[in-house]
């Protein structure tokens, strides 16, 4: 018998699970996938950390997390870079002073950076926006908007930027320095060696099996054990009863390629909406291109990556937290707090948008509490 099963090996399981086993407790942790670590799961591909289920760029702020994480992983000082392509030009991003100078060649200086988008603002500024498009000409302008905002955001959401609400780009970050680390978290980087091997290293204390449908065999792993975490869907859980939670999934194309360099960044956002993907992810970049011995890799793998619409079947990635999937989450939520063996953790559990700083600060809080 069990003290605890846990159901799904991430972040927020694998928190759970070491927590638990620190203590004492004796834990099962079972995993649909044949691998353990969820979405942050890394493949060693010809030497190269592959972030297979899209790229994890480990920051915070959290000194707390920041030294729990240090404790089974050595982390790199990989800085987050990303650019954004448009029609053949490159711009830096989060929009900074290198973004404005490449837009406006007669902008230099941060007053007139601010000025130049303040006109724009000006020309188009409405009271109360009612779309996104608004919303968004509202904080960069129509220059900014077109070339790097409005593309993507249609490709992410597969809708026009006029058919989403405003609220999903409440601000958009605007930085008057040169300054392109994406992140201003007090810590950021990228685990050595690979997420996986971090994850592994979390759940050294429990047993995990993997390959194992908990919900196909629900009463055979509840007897298993005094208690369940479960982090998977939560609406999944109760049968979808009240109809699915609407989610955004991702599609990913990986190619090995036999070169040393394809795009020379580990993040590209192609921003124009005509090119299909979202972005293009080198791998290597998150290790400087370098394998375990510290030597120049001298092949390279990329992924390409599709937003999509979810359906049931599909990898769910993002939580659509608008009014409408809002209160049918807030139905799930009620039958699980009659789950009085059962806590229901992370992303897809408690339908919400993490961090992995995020996630693994409320495994710690939640593990803080149980018995």
């Amino acid at each position: 018998m069990y003290d605890y099963l846990i159901v799904g090996s991430g972040l927020y399981g694998a928190v759970c699970a070491q927590q638990l086993t620190a203590r004492g407790k004796k834990v099962l942790v079972i995993e649909r996938r044949p691998n353990i670590a969820g979405n942050v799961y890394t493949k060693n591909v010809e030497g190269i950390n592959v972030h297979v289920y899209g790229a994890h760029i480990f920051h915070t702020s959290d000194r707390r997390v920041w030294e729990y994480v240090n404790r089974f992983a050595e982390f790199n000082n990989f800085v987050n870079c990303p650019v954004a392509r448009y029609k053949g030009e490159c711009y830096n991003l989060p929009f900074n002073m290198n973004t404005f100078t490449k837009l406006w060649p007669d902008v230099f200086t941060p007053q007139e950076a601010a000025a130049r988008i303040a006109e724009e603002i000006g020309e188009s500024y409405c009271q109360n926006p009612s779309n996104l498009e608004e919303q968004a000409i509202n904080l960069v302008g129509k220059t900014i908007y077109q070339k790097l905002v409005k593309g993507y955001t249609e490709k992410q959401w597969g809708r026009d930027c006029k058919e989403l609400p405003a609220f999903i780009i409440r601000r958009l970050p605007v930085r008057y320095t040169f300054d392109n680390n994406y992140f201003n978290d007090r810590y950021q980087g990228i685990p050595v060696g690979g997420y996986t091997k971090m994850v592994e290293n979390m759940l050294a204390g429990a047993e995990v099996r993997t390959g194992c449908d908990y919900l196909k065999d629900k009463a055979s792993y509840d007897a298993m054990a005094n208690a369940v975490i479960y982090t998977g869907p939560i609406d999944e859980y109760f049968g979808y009863c009240y109809g699915p939670l609407e989610y955004r999934s991702v599609r990913f194309e990986t190619e090995l390629l036999d070169m040393p360099n394809f795009q020379g960044n580990a993040a590209v956002n192609y921003t124009e909406r005509e090119v299909p993907w979202t972005r293009i992810i080198e791998h290597k970049w998150f290790e400087f291109g370098k394998d375990a011995e510290g030597r120049d890799l001298p092949k390279t793998v990329i992924s390409r990556e599709y937003s999509s619409e979810w359906k049931p079947g599909d990898e769910p990635y993002y939580p659509v937290n608008d009014k409408k999937n809002g209160e049918l989450y807030e139905k799930y939520r009620a039958l699980a707090e009659g789950e009085k063996k059962v806590l229901f953790g992370g992303r897809l559990g408690q339908y919400k948008y993490f961090d992995m700083d995020d996630v693994i600060a409320a495994a710690l809080e939640a593990a803080q509490k149980l018995q």
